[in-house]
């Protein structure tokens, strides 16, 4: 980042102070005596020491107003009355209010009140300065409202009669030397893409309005850079407030005995430079900060929050707090903030393509400059990191001084298994959940991610029998899962990666002792070997291209939790013997056997899809069929009729589109009060249909074929 940019971030600024005044009124008096005065006590002031010719601010005059850290402006008689001036103040407001740096007002015998209402010897000088620029109006009133903010500063008044300008000078420069010597928080070594976010906060933060007490929130996932971000503000606004404190690692401090009273006295410690404080439980805690700091204008961060009642101790309310005080919470929980009432939520986004692109490469190569031959896998290596800075910045760090060929042998382990120090970092979130949360999250993980949030919704309703909708509002508010603006639920791989790593690490080397399959090879496994174990509640197999799978039709046994069992582009060598009774989604498409087993009795059996298969009959749906909601026989062209299904009392979906040897479909359809859809075209053989239709629900149905319209009457009849 180019110098003024970091400084701000980093706390190294060329300047410390920007002086700005009219030379006439004081350049020979107070600004000499004022600068010696500085300069004696080690502080780097910037003093314009030219007769300003023109009327426009000069670029190095600009520069030097970016490259200090403080601004002190001595309002004098005749300040109005110099463009210069005035273009001066504009732009010292304009670069300090986009970074939140201090600026310090002297009204040099002249009140406050002149500027802000535009009175006095101001008055004068903009109307003299609106004849003088009668053709750029906007320029004079943009003027007005700069001497008008700037009068609204804390600074000093030195009055006519009883003014004092030693006392003055001595007061100022010891107000800036205690500026200067507060310790910066480092950032990080690089700080790419942080520019902008810290203006974005900063203008959430509004610091010039001094009456308000102001609370937001800092939201993302682990890893972010919600941090990194935090303390990078802290460095560029710590100089406009009373007292500042940043309290890290809220919640792992919390969690040590007495953690949250200690994290109080630190507060207090540092806010009231109290070092012997002593509190013996955080309750005590409590009304002693909210009496003690109400009159102070404090600016208080809370780094990594996890919990209501970490906020109850440290900052249960904005009015604990003096006018003007800012109070900053970084957390992974969005509903922690929403609870706390806190309405401006900053949500760290990931950094882009080429900000990650040059984070990575100042970690891998320590310079900007990188070899051609490495841009490929640079490329790989920065899609893999999703914008991330610490997974930037571990991979980074652990390719630094690599060999091009050990790149790509390095990224294929990452891809296989994710780093531990990663992984960890990103798991604080997954252990924040609830366990119902959690089963939630490790199925999104490993089956759903980028799938219609409808259909996902469908799936993990009948999957874990609780309406999902709840929890999933609970992982995007913990930065887990996102919804796109195409209806999809969404997880970054690294996040997916978590997920299924939590799973496999269940059982490290045999998949039967996992609760969810998902990887083809390691399905294949576990069916080919028969490995399968009461531990596994779904499984999906989608092969990459159709093989036919060796097994004997009893694999399924052992299986007796599962859940969900999904299968697509797959044949097998043999029909299943048996299928789970805890079955309640059972999607094969391209069955390719004559019939289902004898012997099911799905009795949780809620989704069926037997789309494409081969399946010549169906047995009867008795009373053990009475939880099956939907059922989908779409081109299954060897089913010749539908059979009794009053037993499936509680079918909403019935899908036959496409089934051209179908010719019956039995009474008991039309008696399917719950019935909402009925789906038949393309039957084109279809001759028998439910003599009498009782569906009284129906909502949606198609039929292409001539013959059932007389059926149709009937029932609209």
């Amino acid at each position: 980042m180019a110098g003024s940019s970091s400084s701000s971030i980093t706390y190294k600024w060329p300047y410390d102070v920007f002086l700005s005044f009219y030379g006439d009124d004081t350049r020979l008096g107070f600004i000499s005596h004022l600068y010696e005065s500085l300069r004696r006590s080690g502080i780097h002031a910037f003093i314009d020491y030219k007769i300003r010719e023109g009327e426009n601010i000069t670029p190095a005059l600009f520069k030097a107003i970016k490259e200090s850290r403080i601004a002190i402006i001595v309002f004098s008689e005749n300040y109005a009355n110099s463009t210069f001036c005035l273009q001066e103040l504009e732009k010292i407001l304009e670069c300090f209010k986009e970074e939140g740096r201090l600026i310090y007002p002297v009204f040099y015998y002249v009140d406050p009140s002149d500027l802000r209402r535009t009175r006095g010897s101001y008055a004068d000088a903009l109307a003299r300065q609106e004849r003088r620029f009668k053709d750029e109006r906007h320029k004079v009133e943009k003027w007005g409202q700069a001497l008008s903010q700037a009068a609204d500063f804390k600074g000093y008044h030195l009055k006519p009669k009883i003014a004092n300008e030693q006392e003055c000078i001595t007061r100022i420069t010891c107000e800036v030397a205690a500026r200067i010597n507060l310790k910066p928080l480092h950032v990080t070594n690089y700080p790419v893409g942080l520019e902008f976010r810290v203006k974005e906060v900063i203008s959430c933060l509004d610091i010039w309005s001094t009456k308000e007490i102001k609370m937001i929130g800092i939201w993302g996932g682990g890893g972010i850079g919600k941090s990194t971000l935090a303390r990078a503000v802290y460095n560029s606004i710590a100089d406009n407030f009373e007292g500042v404190c940043f309290l890290s690692d809220v919640r792992k401090q919390s969690e040590m005995p007495n953690g949250l009273s200690h994290l109080q006295e630190k507060l207090l410690g540092r806010l009231l430079e109290e070092k012997d404080l002593k509190l013996g439980d955080y309750h005590e805690g409590i009304p002693i900060i909210e009496h003690r700091l109400s009159q102070k204008k404090i600016l208080l961060i809370l780094d990594d929050v996890d919990e209501p009642n970490q906020l109850k101790a440290l900052a249960g309310h904005c009015d604990w707090f003096g006018h003007g005080s800012r109070i900053i919470i970084t957390t992974r929980n969005k509903q922690l903030l929403k609870c706390q009432g806190i309405k401006s939520i900053y949500d760290v986004k990931e950094l882009n393509h080429w900000d990650s692109l040059k984070l990575l490469t100042w970690y891998a190569f320590k310079n900007e400059n990188v070899d051609s031959n490495y841009m490929e896998v640079l490329e790989l290596v920065t899609h893999y990191c999703c914008g991330f800075p610490l997974v930037l910045e571990v991979i980074g760090s652990n390719l630094y001084g690599k060999e091009l060929r050990q790149w790509s042998s390095a990224l294929d382990q990452f891809k296989s298994i994710p780093n531990r120090t990663i992984l960890n970092t990103l798991k604080l979130s997954f252990d924040m959940l609830e366990e119902v949360e959690k089963q939630f999250f490790l199925d999104l993980a490993c089956f759903f991610n980028g799938k219609k949030a409808k259909h996902v919704n469908d799936m993990l309703l009948c999957l874990r029998g609780i309406q999902p909708e709840y929890a999933i509002r609970n992982l995007v508010d913990k930065s887990l899962i996102k919804s796109d603006e195409l209806g999809r639920i969404t997880m970054h791989d690294l996040i997916e990666d978590l997920g299924k790593d939590i799973v496999r690490q269940e059982s490290s080397y045999e998949p039967g002792e996992r609760s969810r399959l998902w990887f083809y090879q390691d399905i294949l496994h576990v069916l080919q070997q028969d490995t399968g174990t009461n531990k596994v509640e779904a499984i999906i197999l989608d092969l990459p291209e159709s093989i036919e799978v060796q097994w004997s039709g009893e694999e399924l046994i052992k299986m007796k939790n599962l859940k969900m069992l999904v299968i697509r582009n797959a044949c097998f060598s043999e029909s299943p013997k048996y299928l789970p009774n805890s079955l309640r989604w059972l999607e094969w498409k391209g069955y390719s056997f004559k019939s289902l087993p004898c012997q099911v009795r799905p009795t949780r059996l809620v989704y069926l899809d037997l789309s494409n298969s081969y399946c010549e009959f169906l047995q009867p749906f008795d009373k053990k069929f009475l939880n099956l909601n939907h059922m989908n026989l779409k081109n299954c062209k060897f089913l010749q009729q539908i059979p009794d299904l009053s037993g499936a009392s509680n079918l909403t979906k019935l899908w036959l589109d496409g089934c051209t040897n179908l010719t019956e479909i039995h009474d008991s359809v039309g008696c399917l009060n719950k019935l909402r859809e009925l789906s038949a075209m393309r039957c084109n053989n279809l001759k028998i249909f439910p003599s009498r239709l009782r569906l009284t629900s129906l909502e949606i149905s198609t039929f292409l074929v001539v013959q059932v319209f007389r059926y149709f009457q009937k029932y609209q009849s």
